[in-house]
């Protein structure tokens, strides 16, 4: 879309910033809030027997109430569950608002690469907790994605997405039918090959199964399936064809549970929850883990001197250092350190020359009689 900051949607929306594709910050007038726009492009809706020139904007309509009841069903009283605001239709685009705190998505956090095990515990453990918290509610999320979660600026994980999703899934059903081919082409038209979204089953099991594989994701920084394009991802699904859960660690039983083929064998989210919940309960302190594999550096004016090879001798067997052993390099220039004291050598030296002299005298009488 067109546009840019100061831009007002729908009489209510004041646009922060210049729009990305199919997406604007704004501020909520009536509220003074932060929200999130996402948009749905809306050209082909057309009824049957319709000028097909002519968009029906009936149809739009129709989708927003469909949204607008789901938002209205959530439980926006959660902590972890990010408030749908509403839908509206502006021009040939449909858009959903949700509030939007400060913060970033799982995406942009795994942009810096994968998370450890307990902090990607951490993290579903406060998914889980709205997962559960709408389907006690009966509805199912169905848009569980590492865009769709927000991390705050407090650690904590926040779930969103849910009317996007719900728009998502609506428009795919109204063009294409309630299944078959054509409603297969518009929802990886409008979903793409983003392995969360393809579960073999919808509903709260759909969710735990794109719990499983957003679990792996966080732990190995990649989905369990390969994401190429829609079809491979589908397949692959399908023939249970994906990455060993064993690389998760921790993680590892649960998201083996939460990938199972059959859904009355996964987890529910309140199962989940229980069992991360058990999980972060006996994690390991945060080690310091700078501190533990920093090397221990050297001060620039205190270098190691290397020792000496030991030479064995009287006083050197079995390993014991001889009295005296010396620092190589010990003196300026290296050379090896002398024996004796420069200062002995001249009384030494004289006394050798006296000794001798005294032993020539005692000679000469002892031969002269």
């Amino acid at each position: 879309m067109r546009g840019g900051p100061g831009q007002l949607l729908a009489g209510r929306y004041r646009l922060t910033d210049r729009p990305e594709l199919l997406r604007a910050f704004a501020v909520d007038e009536r509220t003074g809030e932060s929200v999130l726009l996402r948009a749905i492009e809306l050209p082909a809706l057309l009824t049957a027997g319709q000028d097909p020139d002519e968009p029906n904007p009936a149809h739009g309509d129709r989708l927003v109430r469909r949204v607008a009841a789901v938002g209205s069903a959530a439980p926006s009283w959660h902590p972890r569950l990010l408030r749908g605001v509403g839908a509206f239709v502006e021009g040939e685009l449909l858009w959903t608002v949700e509030e939007r705190p400060a913060g970033q998505t799982l995406a942009d956090l795994l942009a810096a690469g994968p998370v450890p095990p307990y902090r990607a515990a951490e993290l579903a453990a406060d998914v889980v907790g709205a997962l559960r918290a709408l389907h006690e509610a009966g509805l199912a999320h169905g848009n569980l994605t590492a865009e769709s979660v927000l991390v705050c600026e407090d650690g904590a994980a926040m779930l969103g997405g849910l009317l996007a999703g719900v728009a998502q899934e609506a428009l795919a059903e109204d063009l294409g039918g309630p299944g078959g081919r054509r409603r297969y082409e518009v929802r990886a038209t409008l979903v793409g090959p983003v392995a969360e979204r393809w579960p073999l089953d919808g509903g709260p099991a759909g969710d735990c199964w794109a719990l499983g594989v957003l679990v792996q994701r966080l732990v190995t920084g990649r989905a369990p399936y390969p994401e190429g394009g829609v079809p491979e991802l589908v397949t692959a699904v399908r023939d249970g064809r994906r990455e060993p859960s064993a690389v998760c660690g921790p993680l590892a039983p649960l998201a083996e549970r939460l990938l199972q083929p059959d859904p009355t064998l996964r987890p529910t989210a309140d199962a989940a929850r229980q069992e991360l919940a058990a999980l972060l309960a006996g994690a390991p302190e945060p080690a310091d883990e700078e501190r533990a594999t920093q090397a221990v550096e050297l001060k620039p004016d205190a270098p190691l001197v290397p020792l000496r090879p030991r030479r064995r001798g009287a006083g050197g067997r079995g390993g014991r250092p001889e009295v005296g052993t010396e620092f190589d390099g010990a003196r300026p220039g290296g050379g090896r350190a002398p024996r004796m004291a420069p200062a002995l050598l001249g009384p030494l030296l004289v006394g050798g020359v006296f000794l001798l002299l005294v032993l020539g005298i005692a000679a000469v009488v002892l031969f002269a009689g």
